[in-house]
């Protein structure tokens, strides 16, 4: 079987992002994003996927994180999206429940084709590692856009920032070890294709 592998590369006069993954891999993670708690996520995420990802960012972060973490989220999920291909045989849908000391999450995909982002976090903080929560809705915004991912993440309950955040990348990453397996030779889908 051939390495599934994507790469995605996007230069503008806020960001320039290099992105590459194989879905197939360890999860080794090379990631700088030039935001640590960014890193720290991400890195989570590859590494409870499997994934193999390498994501460098030069970011507008005098500004703050928002461009950068929105751009690779675009970046990143072009690059799944690419590894993927016709997308058959894969089982297309994940989910995970995730505990983090005091913080409940849940995570749920399908790998469709068809993007949507459902998003519930009214326990986060609105400051995390000196950032606004809501660059990262924006992040899974784009990262669900370019993969074609229907996602619905759910923050249940928890007081600290990290935790339920850290309880979203892990799940993230499990459910999407998940949807990408190979299980079958045609794709997943009574309609006998999946929509773009």
């Amino acid at each position: 079987m051939n390495a599934r592998t994507g790469r995605m590369d996007r230069e503008t006069r806020e960001t320039k992002i290099s992105v590459a993954v194989n879905i197939d891999g360890t999860g080794a993670c090379r990631i700088r994003t030039g935001f640590g708690f960014a890193d720290h996520m991400l890195d989570l995420m590859g590494h409870w996927a499997g994934f193999d990802l390498e994501i460098s960012c030069e970011g507008d972060m005098h500004i703050d994180a928002h461009h950068s973490l929105e751009d690779i989220g675009l970046c990143l999920g072009s690059a799944i999206s690419s590894a993927l291909g016709e997308r058959k045989g894969i089982a297309r849908v994940g989910c995970a429940k995730v505990p983090m000391d005091e913080s409940l999450t849940e995570v749920c995909l399908d790998l469709s084709g068809r993007a949507y982002l459902v998003y519930e976090e009214a326990v986060l903080p609105a400051i995390i590692a000196g950032q606004e929560k809501d660059l990262w809705r924006e992040f899974l915004k784009s990262l669900s856009s370019k993969a074609g991912m229907n996602l619905h993440v759910r923050m249940f309950y928890g007081q600290n920032g990290h935790h339920l955040l850290e309880s979203v990348f892990k799940g993230l990453g499990l459910a999407l070890r998940q949807a990408v397996r190979l299980e079958r030779e045609d794709v997943l889908s009574t309609k006998g294709g999946l929509d773009a």
